[in-house]
């Protein structure tokens, strides 16, 4: 499909993805990469990371893969500070790793309910409170005439009604709703930091999808959908290149 963009609308940009390697996260790395900007991706699996790269470079894009848990505050650490110095400069921080697993609430150990809250909720903000100080307008690697950067977290709809077998994600994602708006607010105000979310619904050909769709949704499903399928892993990666770009400032 043919972007609406410019092929150098994130030109000279460095962009952070969690998750980046697999999934959405990857589709966002491509078009990122695509469009101009230079791509770390960081997730736990090295052989998922280094075929990520493999790929992104293939394409002529500047990639590089760091392994790490966004559980880990050291990882989380490490991982920016890696990125800055690898680049110089980190714009755009993107929080797209996820943990997710069906299960009843009576089956759901407290432990595995903390887990998705560690990688979903925890792990997000720990990401963003060590990318803050690169991405706060005047931060490391910054002119004095670069704007604060951008976070964009993924999120999802799961917990705007109510979904089964999904109790914590949704509670997760819940937190990362919350915390985007008041990191929006606060970080906008005093850092010049803009912070979106963007919350997918079914995407297809996705590990999310494989592991809790793992049948082809029917066409009565189907029928329940407004454009009669499912989304695309571009569809959010376009959301993404908009929001973490000139295109998203609102004027």
């Amino acid at each position: 499909m043919e972007s609406p963009f410019r092929a150098d609308i994130v030109k000279g940009k460095v962009a952070l993805i969690t998750g980046g390697a697999s999934g959405i996260g990857l589709e966002i790395s491509t078009q990122f990469g695509n469009h101009g900007a230079s791509v770390a991706v960081m997730g736990r699996r090295k052989h998922i990371i280094d075929s990520a790269v493999e790929s992104l470079r293939s394409l002529g894009i500047s990639a590089i893969g760091f392994q790490g848990d966004v559980r880990k505050p050291e990882d989380a650490k490490r991982v920016v500070e890696s990125t800055f110095q690898h680049f110089g400069r980190i714009d755009i921080l993107v929080n797209a790793a996820a943990g997710n697993f069906l299960v009843s609430p009576e089956d759901l150990s407290p432990n595995g309910f903390r887990t998705v809250m560690d990688i979903d909720a925890v792990g997000t903000f720990t990401m963003c409170h060590e990318a803050l100080k690169y991405l706060k307008k005047g931060g490391p690697g910054r002119s004095s005439s670069d704007s604060g950067g951008v976070i964009l977290n993924i999120t999802a709809t799961l917990h705007y009604t109510a979904s089964w077998y999904q109790i914590h994600v949704s509670a997760a994602k819940a937190a990362v709703d919350a915390m985007t708006r008041n990191l929006a607010l606060e970080w906008g105000t005093d850092y010049d930091i803009r912070v979106n979310g963007i919350a997918p619904g079914p995407i297809g050909d996705t590990p999310g999808m494989s592991k809790l769709a793992p049948q082809e949704i029917d066409s009565k499903a189907r029928d329940y959908m407004p454009l009669f399928k499912l989304g695309e892993k571009w569809d959010i990666a376009m959301a993404a290149l908009y929001l973490s770009s000139d295109a998203g400032l609102v004027a």
